[in-house]
């Protein structure tokens, strides 16, 4: 962060430096709110560069300042940190008295986001009119420019910059939404963009009276001599108009304008270099042809750094964080309740025929008509579309979802108390088409990358088959799929019916072509309007491919099969889950039950088991309703294609296992198998198939116990190996008794073994002696109230022992003669 040049040291500035590593954070802010009500502005101009960055953090992540995104409710200076940087608190009105000065702070150019930095640095103004006319030019450099901001604009750029920071990780566990920045964030919105009533004016004044919004700045100044020779590209603030600005109400607006744009620039505005590329409009391709043209023919030319200028300096990687998303979540929604309280009479009037009534809009209300499509859609719609295509196939994808769903669901915010029940099967009401129409490819563009990712996600986890279930019942609202529908044909019109009306071409809303604002609207015609839409987040090149069309219809019954696949999945885990459920009764705890400690499903994951099981096969049941529902399939079709698939499925593992090929060693997966695998159609019952007294020590069982009860079985193994054999090996009945006492009891045949499995299953296997059950809680427990009940009868220790001893060696011979009997028989 760069600080304003200093004629003198502050000794101010130097206490506050001081105590900053001695005070707790209470007292500081005590000390803080008492030096901003008592020092002059001038004083205070020294301190506030520094104060920000206190409290923020630096821009480069170095200095964490107050830590705000892990500032839980549960610490102490959570709630002095709320109260001291509030909208109305001390630190908005240190701002506020600055701004009634005009005092300027910079920011390097490096720390913008990575479109705008690009642009800057090719010589070309950026689109956000909050970047024009600010620019310090040094000698040294394109690379060394700054940002000149007044110390709102400077205030909330580090507060939006603190959330892109990288930051170690929490030393202690907490929900992001329960953080102090993020309450800060959603206080700040309901501030500056109010449901109800208006922006509140500013509590605080100085000898100079109330703040004023800063002045509109002349356009001849901005990029001299960087070959921009028109103005006219730029599209300045809606509120920074001489007709605006001489209503009184207008001092006000432009912070809730400055807020949004610094928010909308530091969290959305990012992406890839092809699509920066993709997204110039053909105007700033021009300025920078121009500027380049002019560069070559000049004699001389002013040292640049190398690389400077070009296409290669945009290089941003962009991986937002769950907290990010979370917060973009909270700002959609925010803005969609800010929008949805404009006035009826403000919303339904028609700006050529209606104009009158606009000489008594109120510059708020003129703001909520605009601010979503103006201000959100295009890097919203890319911040999306990045999300969908890199985040990773888990579960932490709900955040995005959700912040997808948020924004295309307005109606979920209009203040409106909704029943429940009612809500379930709500329609879409009539006035949101035009919404839905100027938002089409945010409906239909990212619904088809959903399906690209759907189909590679497993959907026997209960949290991912939750997520289709959500978009299915978002999209199932009665009447919303005739508005795509609806939306697609206008689309899809001739374009010669439009060359009449609009003879310039397309505009997008960053040229100044904004369809929603009455200065600004060409032609109120829908179908212009939904072609000026993907236009405009597309490029008039886009192949568009219709949500309702052949192609994705296939895709969609492809999806329906994975679903299906899915389900029966998650159906067997189920069943075999009850089966070993049923197997380990209570008579298991006398020894009853079976004795392969391998009797447990280990192919699911823990959130794979039980109830969620049960989540997961409603959601996906609902999920292929909802899509039927969508789509309009023929349920028959549905049934058909499912019981299909049924039937080419055998209950038994070996037709349930991934697509495989006989190998030497085994079997080996191929491409389809690891697609199965990975879309979770198919999965392998993975079982521990080595040495039964080798296994991993379970949770049910004493560490301590089952090393030493192995000691001793390996040791009496040793020593009487071989008349062990010599019993068992006998074809009598006695014979017959010792293999049941000495065998491992995992001589099944095992299938589809690994090699190295295969290879020790091939091993001669000697009678041996395992000891190993005593060491399970389940068996000392049992053993602990025999002997109590020994005690109670009272009979000995030994008396029990022998007791013990003869109805197992009574419980092996009734085995072994039944098994005997079935063998005859």
């Amino acid at each position: 962060m760069a600080a304003p040049t200093l004629q003198q040291p502050s000794f101010l500035l130097a206490n506050l430096r001081n105590d900053s590593t001695t005070k707790p954070l209470l007292h500081r802010c005590q000390d803080l709110v008492k030096i901003i009500d008592d020092y002059p502005a001038k004083e205070l101009h020294v301190i506030f560069p520094w104060l920000v960055e206190t409290v923020f953090g630096s821009l480069d992540g170095i200095l964490g300042g107050w830590n705000l995104r892990l500032l839980q409710a549960r610490s102490h200076e959570y709630n002095v940190a709320l109260e001291f940087l509030s909208p109305s608190g001390p630190m908005m009105k240190l701002v506020y008295k600055l701004q009634a000065e005009e005092y300027k702070y910079e920011i390097p150019v490096n720390y913008l986001p990575g479109p705008v930095k690009a642009c800057i640095q090719q010589g070309v103004l950026p689109e956000c009119p909050l970047f024009h006319n600010k620019l310090q030019f040094p000698l040294s450099g394109l690379l060394t420019l700054n940002l000149a901001l007044n110390p709102f604009e400077f205030f909330m750029f580090n507060f939006a910059y603190c959330l892109i920071t990288p930051k170690p990780p929490p030393q202690q566990q907490g929900s992001s939404t329960d953080s102090a920045y993020f309450v800060l964030v959603d206080m700040y919105l309901k501030y500056f963009l109010p449901s109800e009533g208006s922006v509140p004016p500013s509590p605080f004044s100085d000898s100079r009276g109330s703040v004023t919004a800063p002045s509109p700045r002349s356009t001849s100044v901005s990029f001299s001599g960087y070959g921009v020779h028109s103005p006219s590209l730029l599209k300045h603030h809606i509120f920074q108009q001489p007709s605006v600005n001489a209503d009184p109400a207008a001092q006000e607006i432009w912070r809730s304008e400055t807020l949004l744009q610094m928010f909308v620039e530091v969290w959305l505005h990012h992406y890839s270099l092809e699509m920066y590329q993709k997204l110039q409009s053909p105007q700033v391709k021009l300025a920078l042809l121009q500027y380049r043209l002019s560069m070559s023919s000049m004699p001389s030319q002013p040292f640049t750094p190398p690389g400077s200028g070009t296409l290669n300096t945009y290089q941003e990687p962009f991986s937002p964080t769950e907290e990010h998303v979370l917060v973009v979540r909270l700002l959609v929604k925010n803005l969609h309740a800010f929008s949805n309280s404009l006035k009826p009479d403000q919303l339904t009037s028609s700006p050529p025929t209606h104009s009158h009534t606009h000489t008594h809009t109120s510059p708020l209300e003129e703001f909520k008509r605009v601010v979503v499509q103006r201000f959100v859609q295009q890097k919203l719609y890319l911040f999306l579309q990045h999300c969908f295509g890199h985040w990773p196939l888990d579960a932490s994808f709900r955040a995005v979802l959700e912040t997808w769903l948020s924004y295309i669901q307005p109606w979920r915010y209009t203040g409106e108390k909704i029943n429940p029940q009612a809500d379930q099967n709500r329609t879409v009401p009539d006035k949101w088409e035009s919404f839905v129409q100027e938002n089409l490819l945010m409906y239909t563009k990212l619904f088809q990358v959903l399906l690209n990712r759907a189909v590679r996600t497993d959907l026997v986890n209960a949290k991912n088959a939750l997520m289709v279930f959500r978009v299915s019942k978002v999209f199932a609202q009665p009447n919303l799929a005739d508005m795509i529908q609806k939306g697609e044909q206008l689309f899809l019109e001739p374009e010669h019916v439009l060359h009449h009306r609009q003879p310039r071409g397309y505009l997008t809303p960053n040229q100044g072509g904004s369809f929603l604002s009455s200065r600004q609207r060409v032609v109120t015609d829908m179908v212009f309007r939904v072609k000026s839409h993907v236009y405009a987040l597309e490029g008039q090149d886009c192949q568009y491919k219709q949500m309702f069309g052949n192609e994705l219809r296939g895709a969609v019954m492809k999806l329906i099969q994975i679903i299906a696949q899915a389900r029966q999945t998650a159906k067997r885990i189920s069943d075999h889950s009850n089966e070993v459920a049923a197997s380990n009764s209570f008579l298991s705890w006398f020894g009853v039950g079976s004795s392969d400690l391998n009797n447990t499903f280990s192919g699911a994951e823990p959130e794979e088991s039980g109830e969620c099981l049960k989540k997961t096969h409603e959601f996906l049941d609902r999920a292929l309703e909802h899509l039927c529902q969508i789509f309009k399939l023929n349920q028959g079709q549905l049934t058909q294609l499912i019981s299909t698939l049924g039937s080419c499925q055998d209950e038994g593992n070996c037709k349930q296992l991934p697509d495989c090929i006989q190998g030497e060693n085994g079997l080996i997966l191929t491409d389809l198998g690891r697609k199965q695998i990975i879309s979770g159609q198919r999965r392998f019952d993975i079982q521990y198939q080595g040495d039964p007294e080798l296994q991993p020590i379970r949770s049910y069982e004493s560490a301590l116990l089952v090393r030493l009860l192995y000691r001793v079985s390996s040791l009496i193994n040793r020593r009487f190996g071989a008349h062990m054999d010599a019993v068992c090996s006998r074809p009598d009945f006695p014979g017959r008794l010792c293999r049941h006492f000495l065998s491992d009891g995992d001589s099944a045949p095992r299938l589809n073994q690994s090699p190295l499995s295969r290879r020790w299953s091939e091993r001669p296997r000697r009678p041996r002696l395992s000891l190993r059950r005593l060491a399970s809680f389940r068996t000392l427990m049992v053993l602990l109230l025999i002997y109590g009940l020994g005690a109670i009868l009272s009979f000995s220790p030994v008396s029990s022992s022998i007791v013990i001893l003869t109805g197992g060696f009574l419980y092996g011979l009734v085995l072994t003669l039944l098994q005997d009997k079935l063998k005859t028989h």
